[in-house]
C-alpha cells in the first residue's frame, strides 16, 4: 500500500546561487558528509545538490508533515547504488515519522527518483509498506 507520495521542482540556478553566496554553511546545514562528497565529485555540482534538495522536499511531503514538526534536512539522505539508482535513507525525526506511518506487520520503502533539465531538477517519492514475509 502506498503511505506517502512527495514531489519537489528546485531550481538549479537558485541553488548554484545560495551555494556561492553561503557555501559550506548550506551545504552542512543541508546535506550529508556522503551527500557532499558526491556533489563536488560531479561535473554538475549545482545540478547534483539540487536535485537532492528536491529529494528532501518531496521526501518531506510524502511523510506527510513538510519541513516542520522537528524533521531536519540531513535526517533525509540520498545516496546512490553501485548501478546509480538514488536510495534515500531516513534518521532522527524523519525515521521517527517513517516508523508511526508503517502500520504493523509491514516494512517501509522509500522509493526516489531524480531528475534534471536546466535549470530544473525535479524528485518523486513514494513511500510503500509492504507486508512482512
Amino acid at each position: 500500500m502506498i503511505l506517502g507520495i512527495g514531489s519537489d521542482l528546485a531550481n538549479i540556478d537558485r541553488i548554484a546561487a545560495t551555494l556561492d553566496r553561503f557555501g559550506d554553511r548550506f551545504r552542512t546545514r543541508v546535506f550529508t558528509e556522503t551527500e557532499i562528497a558526491k556533489a563536488e565529485r560531479r561535473a554538475d555540482i549545482a545540478g547534483t545538490y539540487a536535485k537532492r534538495w528536491a529529494a528532501k522536499e518531496a521526501c518531506s511531503k510524502a511523510l506527510g508533515t513538510g519541513l516542520r514538526m522537528g524533521i531536519s534536512w540531513r535526517d533525509m539522505a540520498v545516496t546512490n547504488l553501485p548501478t546509480g539508482q538514488p536510495v534515500m535513507h531516513l534518521t532522527g525525526w524523519a525515521a521517527e515519522r517513517l516508523a508511526t506511518m508503517t502500520p504493523p506487520g509491514h516494512e517501509a520503502i522509500v522509493h526516489v527518483t531524480l531528475t534534471d533539465d536546466a535549470p530544473w531538477a525535479q524528485a518523486f517519492v513514494v513511500i510503500e509498506a509492504r507486508p512482512l514475509p
